[in-house]
């Protein structure tokens, strides 16, 4: 009896232990991705470079205040110039060096306003880091920045497909509507995870964006985009329940500060 009770008491200590490595691995193969709020994320690759998209943070009613301030980055992606994307990448490219990852029309503003070390590129084009490769490919929105009364055109909207040194890769659809070519990137790309906004107003709501994520066939979703103002009226329950239709697609609902892996 004694021998039974100390299997019922080891048996599940087990099963942890071997999950946990299972179960990152299964994810994203040791990079570290955590939800910030809004559009933005902090991804860590398994060699330690540290990748922020969209960052922002310090304006950002979602973000969890221990993680406004940055001590560290090396790559800021900007998928385009509404001060909820740009948010704070001056900053964080100052006191951090990182290189701000863009479409040359918005680079040429940021550089305007003192970034000392943008990279430009264009859709279709790789950018390739320490291993990393950033390709920037199409979104469906605008892009610019309103000073006084004064719009600045700041490009293309674009989104980013990031392949890490392990193999793993991911989208980030920036703010977008849903379109055909989201098949041609899971074609081509095949990202493994994929970041979707679904708010509505200013980009795909949950419909649209299960729509998308069938395109892009990718084993994990990431919703994105929603709940940070009145206006994006989408929530990820919705999303859930349109992507039941869809069991081989794993939603994963993060709050601001969580991380997979």
């Amino acid at each position: 009896m004694r021998k039974f009770n100390l299997i019922l008491y080891v048996i599940p200590i087990l099963l942890l232990v071997f999950a946990i490595p299972l179960h990152a691995e299964e994810i994203g193969k040791d990079v570290k991705v955590t939800y910030l709020g809004h559009a933005a994320f902090k991804i860590v690759s398994p060699k330690g470079v540290v990748i922020y998209i969209d960052p922002f943070l310090s304006g950002n009613p979602k973000t969890p205040p221990e993680m406004k301030t940055v001590e560290k980055a090396d790559l800021i992606l900007v998928t385009h110039g509404h001060g909820d994307h740009v948010g704070d990448t001056l900053a964080i490219a100052e006191k951090t060096n990182a290189k701000i990852v863009v479409i040359p029309e918005l680079g040429r503003y940021l550089t305007q306003k003192g970034a000392k070390n943008v990279v430009n590129m264009n859709k279709g084009g790789t950018y390739i880091f320490q291993g990393i490769a950033m390709t920037m490919v199409n979104a469906l929105h605008s892009s610019s920045v309103t000073e006084g009364n004064q719009i600045i055109y700041t490009g293309d909207p674009a989104a980013f497909i990031v392949r890490f040194e392990n193999g793993f890769t991911l989208y980030h659809a920036g703010d977008t509507a849903v379109f055909g070519d989201m098949k041609i990137f899971g074609e081509i790309y095949k990202p493994e995870l994929s970041l979707l906004p679904i708010g509505s107003h200013f980009t795909m709501d949950p419909g649209e964006a299960t729509y998308a994520a069938k395109l892009l066939g990718s084993k994990y979703v990431i919703p994105m985009h929603y709940g940070t103002f009145p206006a994006l009226t989408g929530t990820p329950e919705e999303f859930l329940r349109l992507m039941k239709d869809i069991p081989q697609i794993k939603v994963l609902v993060l709050k601001p500060g969580e991380t997979v892996q």
